[in-house]
This record gives structure tokens, sequence and C-alpha cells, in this order.
């Protein structure tokens, strides 16, 4: 089975699901949200679990029906297996599917399933559960029968469907394949529920096109990384992150994050599961980042060989100001908190809080890529202008790229990814205007812009041969080059200003200088014609007492 194929059966198991929960009043909630992800997550988990026993026990692969084989188990052989089994979520055999599947028919099968679930995240309290800035633990699991209004029988014959929708497909080629498509079926999966209408902390995932890049020109090829710190204090549901982990190696580096959401922190922990990087999940903080950052060494702030981050760019947090001015991380906020807008204080340029965050989470020798409105690279004054000024200053400017409008779908605004270098290696950044690339596409109510292959390798080739300039879309410049405009980091500014020179006989310039007067006396006629309308339209006015 190839992993197109895999890929769609695992979208059709998707589909499935979301048909459930739509035929019983769910569709499109929270709600239905919940469902899908607890119920993918259970599926998920199960093949997980069976794939890994069979490579830890012969007998099991060997097995007809490896689920039976598991169940006839003794309980000290099954409980030996479990000690074996090292980084994989445990199910005890009340937990796997086909014991689950048995008990379809009790009066109280949805208390049965919601126990189930429960009792998994119990089991792995690790995986299952988030801890936030104050050091509670939240559990990411949820009863999904209680979701549905109703009788017992409703409810027993939902937990019922959703186990027919599961049981027809099994990851286990995927596992044994090795296939590497999760990132695109966690955007599959999250498709329908990174709307602006989610909240005041609306979610929205970064484009696959956009981490790619971003992880692309961070790493490099270097293969003799190992032990990597990753960071995301914005991570969503962690596109930016996880894509960098993919390209260090995911055994290689662990990832750390913080995001204020509930939402966003659940799917983090469910990406890094998905994505075999389970060791990372303790990570995983449930938080104020610029409030209350919450990785630290000892008393200091953490940083890290990588950071990366999609901040929200405009947000209320005028309760937090004083907190954010009185930062007891000396040093963090260097270049200032941005006022609160008097009249709309949702338009408070948070962003600029979360640059300097960024800025402060890279280590020494450390790399990191953020992502701004593009209005930021033309600021001339302000916080905006002391970070552009601090970035060049310090040499820490690797590169600005300016990406296509509607890159993300659900914001109007444009945006740019400003990359940062710590090692300051060099005298000069890579400008490029990749504004004018990708096809637009209708998505949802939305226009958005979708980069191909071959636009993301242009884009990563310019960067990576940063001496090398491409007429109006690349340019390399040095830092004194920035400073003399002032810190602007537009490319736009930077290109070449070519002019095309033709060739005329006198008897062809003649003539286009006659055209040209032709053209002006018809636009001075009708200039002339409607100041006289105005004029006569004026005369007819009439005052009325």
């Amino acid at each position: 089975m190839t992993a197109l194929e895999v890929q769609q059966q695992t979208k059709d198991l998707i589909d499935r699901l979301k048909s459930t929960t739509n035929n019983n009043g769910l569709g499109n909630s929270g709600h239905e949200y919940t469902v899908i992800v607890e119920t993918f997550l259970y599926k998920f988990l199960n093949d997980k679990f069976v794939y890994q026993a069979k490579l830890e026990r012969p007998e099991i692969a060997d097995a007809e029906d490896p689920y039976k084989a598991l169940l006839d188990m003794s309980e000290d052989d099954y409980e030996e297996l479990c000690d074996e089994m090292m980084d994989t979520v445990i199910l005890e055999k009340e937990h796997l599917l086909p014991y689950l599947s048995s008990r379809q028919n009790e009066d109280n099968f949805a208390k049965i399933f919601d126990a189930t679930l429960e009792g998994i995240a119990k089991k792995n309290e690790s995986f299952f559960f988030i801890q936030d800035d104050g050091n509670a633990h939240i559990s990411i699991i949820h009863p999904i029968s209680d979701l549905i209004s109703g009788s017992s029988v409703k409810k027993n014959a939902f937990c019922k469907s959703l186990i027919g929708d599961i049981s027809a497909f099994s990851f286990e080629k995927v596992f044994d394949a090795g296939y590497d498509f999760f990132s695109t079926i966690f955007e599959y999966l999250l498709k329908d529920y990174n709307s602006n209408g989610g909240g005041t902390y609306a979610e929205y995932y970064t484009p696959h096109s956009v981490a790619q890049i971003i992880a692309k020109l961070l790493v490099g090829d270097n293969p003799n990384l190992k032990s990597m710190t990753c960071y995301d204090p914005a991570a969503g549901t962690g596109t930016l992150v996880i894509a960098l982990a993919h390209a260090i190696g995911e055994q290689k580096c662990s990832v750390y994050t913080q995001d204020i959401s509930d939402k966003s922190s659940t799917m983090m922990m469910l990406n890094l599961i998905l994505n075999g990087m389970s060791h990372s999940l303790t990570n995983v903080i449930k938080g104020n980042t610029l409030s209350h950052p919450f990785h630290k060494d000892g008393e200091k702030l953490k940083q890290f060989d990588y950071v990366v981050s999609n901040p929200p760019f405009k947000l209320d947090f005028s309760d937090y100001q004083s907190d954010l001015k009185n930062d007891p991380n000396k040093g963090r906020f260097f270049a200032g908190i941005p006022n609160i807008p008097k009249t709309k204080k949702q338009s408070m340029e948070i962003y600029l809080c979360f640059l300097q965050h960024v800025l402060y989470s890279i280590k020494d020798g450390g790399k990191g890529a953020i992502v701004v409105p593009t209005g930021f690279l033309t600021a001339q004054s302000g916080i905006a202008q002391k970070i552009k000024q601090y970035l060049v200053d310090n040499r820490f400017l690797k590169g600005v790229i300016s990406m296509p409008s509607n890159i993300f779908a659900n914001t109007g605004t444009n945006v740019s990814v400003v990359f940062i270098d710590k090692t300051a290696l060099t005298d000069n950044a890579v400008l490029i205007d990749a504004s004018k690339l990708g096809e637009t596409i209708k998505d949802g109510k939305n226009q958005k812009t979708v980069l191909n292959t071959d636009d993301i390798n242009k884009i990563i080739e310019a960067f990576a041969g940063w001496n090398k300039a491409i007429d109006d879309f690349s340019v390399n410049v040095k830092y004194d080059e920035i400073k003399d405009k002032n810190y602007s980091l537009s490319a736009g500014q930077y290109f070449e200003i070519k002019i095309e020179y033709v060739e005329l006989t006198q008897e062809e310039f003649n003539q286009k200088i006659a055209d040209y007067t032709s053209k002006l006396d018809e636009l001075f006629k009708e200039g002339n014609s409607l100041e006289a309308e105005i004029k006569k339209s004026l005369g007819e006015l009439k005052y009325e007492a």
C-alpha cells in the first residue's frame, strides 16, 4: 500500500467520525472537535500498542489475531511486556479495542466507553495531563457520552457508532513503512477548527509550506546535530516546532512549548504523539508565556538552540501590561512594551513582546525565526525600530522573507519571516520578496495563497545562496547599507532600479510626442467639461430655511 493510499484511508476515517458527530447534532461545534480528537487518538494508540507488542514478542506478530494473543496472555506476562515497551502509551487489557467492542451491547456501554478513555489517561498520566504555569495538572481526556443530550440509549448508540467508525482501519501499515505524512493528516484533522470564530484566543495553524521553509533554513543539512532543544513560546498546535523537529530528527531533539489556549495545548500533545515524540510531552505547558514564562534553568529563563514562533499580532493584553513593564527577567523586554490603544484594546501590538521574548530565549550560537506583520519591516520609530537596530547592530539578523498575501487564509495581514542567528558570522543579511509567488485558491469564504514545491525551493535556494542576488526577488545586503536606510528590512528598497532604453528614429520620436500631446488635449477637454458641469450644479443650489 502506498503512502497516498494510507493517507486517503486515514482521511476517510476522520470523515466517518465527522459524519457520526454530525448525525448526532454535534457538527461544527467544539464538542465535535473533542469527540473526533479523542476517538482518533484512541484508535491510533491501540494500533501503536499492538505494533510495538509485535516488535517485542514474535509470538504476537505470528499470531492470526494479535489482539486475541494479547488478551490471552497471563497477567504477569502482559505486565512484563508493558515494562519492555519504552516511550509507548501503555494499555491495560480492558483498554484494547476488541475488548471494548465486545461490550457494545451492555446497557451502560457509553459509561464503559468513557471509563476506557479516562483509564488510559490515568494509566499514562505524563502523556495525557497538561501542566499549566501554576504547576496544576489538567487532563486532556474528557467523557464523550456526556456531550450527547438525551437518553442512555442514545448515548450508547453514539458510542457504538464511533467504535464502528474506527474498527475498519489500521494505522499499522503506517508504522511499518515509516510513512511521514502526519503533518498533512494533522492539518486535515484540524481544518474545520481553526477559524477566528473560535474565541478570544482564536488559533490558526501555520501553513505547512511556511513551516517547511523555516525548518529547512534554520537546520540546513547538518547530520551531526544531537541533543538539540527546540522552543515555541506561542506554539498553537505545534506545526512550526514539529517541522523543526522533523528537520533535526525527532530523537535528536527535545521540544518545549507554551500556549495560553487549552485547545491548542491539547492538539500540541496529540501532534507530539502522532510524530513519535512522546519524550517531549511533559514540556508542553498551558499558560501565558509573556507574563508567566514557565521554562527555566534554575531562576533564569531557559535558553534554547532553536526558537520558532508565529505569535498573535494583535491582542488585548491590557490586563498584563503593568506585569510586563515590571518583568522580573531583566532585559527581556529591552525595547519596551507596546501602548494600549485607547479605542481598540485588541489592536495592541503584542507580537513585539513575543519578538523580544524570542530574542531573549535563543542561546549564544543558537538560531530562530518568527513570523511578523510585514509592516514591521519598514517601521521608522518606536519599539519596532529599536528591535531592528538591535538585530542589525549585534549582527543577529540572518535574513527576512516577505510572504505572499493571504498565506494565512483567516487573516488579512501580510506577513514576513525574520530569521535570527546568534553565531554572528557574517556582515550581511538576505532580504527576499516572495510576495508574488504562489497560487490563490478559495478556502471556504476566504482567499488563500498556496506555495507549491517550486515556490518553496526557489525561496530556500535564494536564501541559502545568500551571495547571489536575483532580480526583483532577493538581495544580499551589508549591515551598513541597512543602517543607511534607517534599518528598513524591506527587500524592495534595496533592488536596483533598471531603466530600459529603447532606440527611436526621429520620425518615431516625433510620432510619440504627437500621440502624447493628443492624449493630453483630450484629457484637458474632459477636465474643462467636468469643471463646467460642477459650476452649473453649484449655481442651481438654493438655500432652504
